[in-house]
């Protein structure tokens, strides 16, 4: 092949030039076969270095270029619009990633300048075989689906339907609002949390623009940005939401009384049928089958004799509906850390030890025990009250991140604590982070209230008594680090604070969506900083908590950046769609329909007149699935050729002397 390719070797400042000898790699690449000029800069990702690429391509008549820097998900794009600017195709520029791949996790320079050469080598020898593509547009879809109806979907469903657009939000649960439901007040100024969330949820319900759908699941997705076919199961709720008044006679009738584990955290009881909390949207009773005579013994029924408006239908099945949408959000939250995990701090043995969500509920106004602080005999109001920050955060044996918000949930605890009963409150806390707007600000009214700050982590919390003083309280041991010896402090409750992690079926819904999720097991954005709401699967975005621990505000933003990018995406009308899409050669395609079964995306379909596959290009995610598993080898993916794959493995095992290796 006579081509003319020019290699450009960045040196990121000193991320990649710091270690890799820049100058060695570009002498041993203008060794290479078709390499027409080498140039090195400090950084090819400025106007400098985008006009120097610019300008060589034009006065030097390159055809192909490699660009040696950073990640390809950084830069990428910035490098193939200056080849376009040049009128070269923006598909014969291949970026090299030498930066996070070989400079950041060298383990000496020289190591690391060997292996830039043979990957830099590697990548002249792929681009050679590099084809002018013309990349498909498609149309938006400008219908949009939001998982999760927290704070987070509530947020980023009202801002894309008040601009005009379809949206779906589908939530597992039988009612809007997520944990923030769940919240009595939120810091730092303490304003009830229902007053903030429940006006966003009854706009949810009443507006013309968004099909709300609970007790429901996402089984199934297929396609990719600006065509997405998505199969969502709802699951029975045994009362229609057409026919109920939501007069709670049938809740008043039902016999089966349970410990409400639900909204309630555990601290109260609620009927086999039930509102889920008073606030609820819709608010429409849900029947818990696992927990309902009926479906246990096949006797009682009293809810659907004395429902007047014959709501209650206990034979409803699960139904699954097929929905189109353009582009998602994913706002499915967050779960929070089994405090019993850790034995020592005595969570479910000790009765008086309670979670920071048990606490929410018992100081809310409309809780279980109407906003008293009591212990767990539910008459006594506690005198001393520990506080236990970091259960599960900053742990190398659990999580090692900071929940971000668990420092400031515990000070709103206290400070209520101590207003409700005057009780002295103890704050155990490694360090206090209160980096919101007016937190810090309360952290210091809350010092001047009178409460106690304890620096060090508990070691136990016991029952142990070993003087008068200790008798009939729960002792907490702790290293006070401040003045440098261990102390026991008798108190009468303890509240523990524990973690933010991630759902326990993150990973099967990363796996559902084309994503991947992080070492903490959150779902992963595209890029931490500059692209924190969008996902390596282009359409589907992610916001709140889902992503990573943050308080509402933080929340909130994202959500709204997440809906910001879906109207920019509807506004433009369409969509560029990824190139990497495989291709069946007709002529030689021998019908077997391997592919059809293999395929993830249900993109390959059968012509029985011709008896050949075909691929539906909007439809295929360009896995290579399909490519690996044909017995004829007639399937192509796009940048992807046998060719392509071959000439890169040869030019990475190249020598210095010229030679490449053959017989692959």
């Amino acid at each position: 092949m006579n081509q003319r390719i020019g290699v450009y070797l960045c040196r990121c400042g000193a991320n990649i030039g710091g270690v890799i000898d820049v100058s060695a790699v570009a002498e041993y690449v203008r060794s290479l076969d078709g390499v027409a000029i080498v140039r090195e800069n400090g950084f090819m990702c400025s106007e400098s270095g985008q006009e120097l690429l610019v300008n060589d391509i034009k006065d030097h008549g390159l055809d192909r270029v490699v660009v040696a820097a950073c990640s390809p998900h950084l830069h990428e794009e910035t490098f193939r619009m200056a080849a376009v600017r040049a009128g070269l195709n923006p598909f014969l520029v291949v970026v090299c990633n030498v930066r996070e791949q070989i400079a950041w996790i060298a383990d000496s320079g020289q190591a690391a300048s060997v292996r830039a050469q043979s990957q830099v080598a590697a990548t002249v020898a792929r681009v050679g075989y590099q084809r002018e593509i013309v990349p498909e547009r498609v149309p938006v879809n400008p219908a949009t689906l939001v998982v999760g109806g927290g704070i987070a979907g509530i947020e980023a469903a009202l801002r894309i339907a008040s601009a005009g657009y379809g949206v779906y939000l589908v939530e597992q649960g039988p009612s809007l609002g997520g944990h923030m439901a769940q919240l009595d007040t939120t810091f730092p100024a303490l304003e009830c949390g229902a007053c903030i969330l429940t006006p966003r949820m009854s706009a949810v319900a009443h507006h013309p623009g968004i099909t709300l759908l609970t007790m429901s699941e996402v089984e199934a997705v297929a396609g990719g940005i600006g065509n997405f076919t998505v199969r969502v199961r709802t699951n029975p709720r045994s009362v229609s939401p057409e026919l109920c008044n939501g007069c709670g006679i049938c809740e008043e009738k039902c016999p089966k009384r349970v410990v409400d584990t639900g909204h309630n955290a555990g601290l109260g009881n609620r009927k086999a049928i039930h509102f889920p909390f008073a606030q609820a949207v819709p608010f429409v009773p849900v029947l818990e089958r696992s927990d309902c005579l009926y479906f246990s013994t096949g006797k009682c029924r009293l809810c659907e004799k004395f429902c007047p408006t014959g709501a209650i239908d206990l034979k409803e099945k699960e139904v699954f509906r097929e929905i189109g949408v353009g582009q998602i959000i994913i706002a499915t939250g967050y779960s929070l850390f089994n405090a019993a995990r850790i034995s020592q701090y005595g969570y479910g043995r000790f009765a008086d030890v309670f979670s920071a969500l048990e606490m929410e509920r018992m100081l809310s106004s409309i809780g279980p025990t109407g906003g008293k602080v009591v212990r767990r005999d539910g008459i006594t109001q506690p005198k001393r009250v520990a506080i236990i920050h970091c259960v599960g955060s900053r742990d190398r044996n659990y999580h090692e991140y900071c929940s971000k918000v668990c420092c400031m949930y515990s000070l709103k605890f206290a400070r209520q604590i101590m207003e409700k009963t005057g009780a002295e409150v103890f704050n155990f806390y490694i360090d206090i982070r209160t980096p919101g707007k007016g937190c810090e600000e309360f952290y210091h009214q809350l010092q001047e209230k009178g409460g106690y700050f304890i620096r060090g982590r508990v070691a136990m919390v016991m029952e142990a008594a070993f003087t008068v003083t200790e008798e009939g309280h729960l002792i907490v041991q702790v290293e006070d680090t401040m003045i440098g010896r261990t102390r026991r402090i008798p108190v009468d409750m303890v509240i523990l604070s524990p973690a933010m992690e991630p759902r326990g079926d993150a990973v099967q819904l990363a796996t559902k969506f084309g994503l991947s999720c992080d070492v903490n097991g959150f779902l992963s954005e595209a890029h931490a900083k500059v692209s924190p709401v969008a996902t390596m699967n282009p359409g589907v975005l992610i916001a709140g908590c889902c992503q990573g621990p943050k308080d509402i505000a933080e929340t909130v933003a994202q959500a709204g950046a997440a809906a910001g990018q879906v109207l920019a995406t509807i506004a433009r009308g369409e969509v560029v769609i990824d190139p990497v899409r495989a291709t069946i050669d007709a002529d030689h395609c021998c019908g077997c329909r391997i592919c059809n079964d293999l395929c993830p995306c249900q993109a390959i379909t059968y012509d029985g007149e011709r008896k050949i596959s075909k691929i539906i290009t909007l439809l295929c995610c360009g896995c290579g699935t399909c490519v690996a598993a044909c017995p004829s080898g007639v399937i192509d993916m796009g940048q992807f050729t046998g060719d392509q794959v071959v000439a890169e493995i040869e030019g990475l095992l190249r020598t210095r002397s010229g030679d490449t290796t053959h017989g692959i």
